[in-house]
C-alpha cells in the first residue's frame, strides 16, 4: 500500500514520508515565535466559525426540511468548508495539525512541555477567534435576516444535554477524524485531491453533529449570546469534555497508532525478478526444439 521509494512520484506519499512531513511541520509550530503561532490560531478559529455561520443561515433560509436526512447532509456540507478554509490556508487548529505534534515526542525530538505550550497558545487563541466570530454573528445577523437565534438554539441543542462522557466519546470520534483528515490530506499530493478529502470527511462531523471543540464553540456561544438559554456553566462543561476528546481523538486513535505502524513495519525487502526465469515456479530448464 505504500510507496517504498526515497522521492515518491505517485499520487500519494508513503506512510513514513507523512510521518516526517508531520514532525517536521510540528518541530516547525514549537520553534516559531509564540505571537507568530498565536495569529495563526486567531485566524484559525476566525475561519473555522464560517462553518458556524452557514449551518444558522442554511436552518434559517430552510427551517422546514423535507426529511432528517436531508438536514443533516446540508448542514454537515455547510459547516465543511469552514474546515475546508483553514486547512487549505494552512492556518493553525487544534484539532488539525496540533494533534500530529504528538509525533516530535514520540521519538524524543520534543518534549511533553514543549508539546503543551503549543497545544496551550493554540488553543486559546482559537477560542478567542471563535468568540469573536460569535459575537459578529449576534450583532449582525439577526439584523441581516440572515440569521434566526432559534437557529442556533437548535443547534446548541444537539451539542449539550448529554452527560460527560457521551460528550467525550462524541469528541474523541470528532478528533479522530481530524486526526484522519489531516493524515489524508498530508498524504495526497494535488490540491483538489485535498479540497474532496477535506470536505467529505469534515462533512461527517457536522453530519452526525460530533463534538468538535472549535466549531462547537462558535454555535454554543452564538446561541449564548443570541439569548437561547444557554449558560456559562453548559458551554464550559462542552468545551472541558469536548476538547478532552478532541486531544485524544487526534493524538492517540490517528498520531501514535499511524507511529506505531510506522516504527513496527520492519525493513524494506528488495526483491531482484528476471522476467525471463520462471525459477521457483516450476521446472525451467526443460529445452524445447
Amino acid at each position: 500500500m505504500s510507496s517504498t521509494t526515497d522521492d515518491p512520484t505517485g499520487a500519494t506519499l508513503s506512510y513514513r514520508h507523512i510521518i516526517e512531513r508531520e514532525m517536521e511541520n510540528a518541530l516547525t509550530e514549537m520553534h516559531r515565535p509564540v505571537k507568530g503561532v498565536a495569529i495563526s490560531g486567531f485566524a484559525a478559529g476566525l475561519t473555522v466559525s464560517f462553518g458556524a455561520l452557514f449551518m444558522g443561515m442554511a436552518l434559517t433560509f430552510q427551517p422546514n426540511f423535507g426529511s432528517t436526512l436531508a438536514k443533516q447532509l446540508t448542514l454537515g456540507g455547510v459547516s465543511a468548508v469552514g474546515f475546508l478554509f483553514v486547512i487549505i490556508g494552512q492556518t493553525e487548529l487544534f484539532t488539525a495539525h496540533t494533534t500530529m505534534a504528538v509525533l516530535p515526542v514520540l521519538t524524543d525530538r520534543a518534549s511533553i512541555r514543549d508539546l503543551l505550550e503549543l497545544w496551550g497558545v493554540v488553543l486559546a487563541a482559537n477560542l478567542v477567534g471563535c468568540l469573536c466570530f460569535a459575537g459578529l454573528i449576534a450583532a449582525i445577523g439577526p439584523s441581516m435576516n440572515i440569521v434566526d437565534p432559534a437557529a442556533f438554539g437548535s443547534m446548541a441543542e444537539a451539542l449539550l444535554p448529554f452527560p460527560w462522557w457521551v460528550i467525550t466519546a462524541s469528541g474523541v470520534v470528532a478528533g479522530w477524524l481530524m486526526g484522519l483528515l489531516t493524515w489524508l490530506v498530508a498524504a495526497s499530493r494535488d490540491t483538489i485531491s485535498r479540497v474532496v478529502i477535506i470536505l467529505v470527511v469534515a462533512a461527517t462531523i457536522g453530519f452526525a453533529p460530533f463534538h468538535h471543540a472549535l466549531l462547537g464553540t462558535t454555535e454554543v456561544l452564538a446561541a449564548m449570546f443570541l439569548g437561547q438559554g444557554v449558560t456559562l456553566g453548559q458551554f464550559a462543561h462542552f468545551l472541558t469534555w469536548t476538547t478532552l476528546g478532541n486531544a485524544v481523538g487526534g493524538g492517540v486513535f490517528v498520531a501514535l497508532l499511524n507511529y506505531g505502524h510506522v516504527a513496527l513495519a520492519g525493513d524494506d525487502v528488495d526483491v531482484d525478478y528476471d522476467a525471463g526465469s520462471t525459477s521457483g515456479f516450476g521446472d525451467d530448464t526443460t529445452d524445447r526444439e
